[in-house]
């Protein structure tokens, strides 16, 4: 048997590759690196809420002093991070389905008038949040009162932009992922608007009161609260985010809803 006979053999035996091309290699490649990113940050943002907060409060000032910073500087960067990389590359696949879609639907201009409905909705959804985590005195200082009005703010949002961008020719994807991507846009304006700008100092200054013995500014108890409350809320919010993301593709419930 000569070597061509030997490599025909080997390709019949042998499994069978058929790589796709065009956009198909860009979706995967956007969907591969909205998974590792994604469970970076995630995973991360679990670990703070299940296992760090809960050790740290258990720890001695001097030991929390010196575990806090290293370990808080490392964790935030990786954290704020894969956040931004997770929803940069979200958001572009996101804006393919869109486009799938207007094209579906013979109007390519919906794609951006799909897109400038949901960005609105969702930044004024957290403009409204905002406030509810700040630590406060009095009623709003409530973590039931908290809940339900973060609650009620996120499902108006969700059902807002499920209306605006409903449609005859509209895929569940692009309706999940609208809900479920909204969530995750909300959790990273928390991730940098709040958590890491309260963690950054917190950092700075405990460094300086373990290895300076210089006391902790007054508003550190406030700034530690503010970024508990807010890494709360994208703690909570990352389970329906979840389900709507899996659903896109794994469960088509809300393609139904289309006008």
């Amino acid at each position: 048997m000569n070597c061509s006979h030997w490599a025909l053999f080997a390709h019949t035996l042998g499994p069978q590759f058929n790589f796709p091309q065009g956009s198909a290699v860009e979706l995967i490649m956007l969907r591969w690196l909205h998974l590792i990113f994604g469970i970076i940050w995630i995973g991360l943002l679990y670990f703070f809420n299940l296992v760090g907060f809960p050790t740290m409060k258990q720890l001695d000032a001097p030991v929390r002093g010196k575990v806090f910073p290293v370990l808080m500087s490392r964790a935030m960067g990786w954290f704020r991070w894969s956040a931004l990389i997770t929803v940069l590359v979200g958001l572009r696949y996101y804006f393919t389905i869109l486009s799938a879609d207007a094209l579906n639907s013979g109007d390519p201009g919906l794609t951006l008038r799909w897109f400038g409905w949901w960005l609105l909705v969702w930044l004024v959804a957290y403009a409204l949040i905002y406030p509810l985590q700040l630590p406060s005195k009095g009623l709003l200082n409530n973590p039931a009162l908290r809940a339900i009005a973060i609650a009620a703010i996120v499902v108006a949002a969700c059902w807002i932009i499920l209306d605006l961008n409903s449609g005859p020719v509209v895929s569940n994807a692009h309706l999940c992922i609208s809900v479920g991507g909204g969530l995750g846009f909300l959790m990273l304006l928390n991730t940098w608007g709040v958590v890491w700008r309260a963690q950054k100092k917190l950092i700075a200054w405990t460094r300086a009161s373990a290895e300076q013995a210089a006391p902790m500014p007054e508003q550190a108890a406030r700034l530690a609260r503010w970024g508990f409350l807010a890494s709360r809320v994208g703690f909570w919010l990352s389970f329906p985010m979840l389900f709507f993301m899996g659903a896109a593709e794994h469960y088509p419930f809300l393609s139904s809803i289309a006008k």
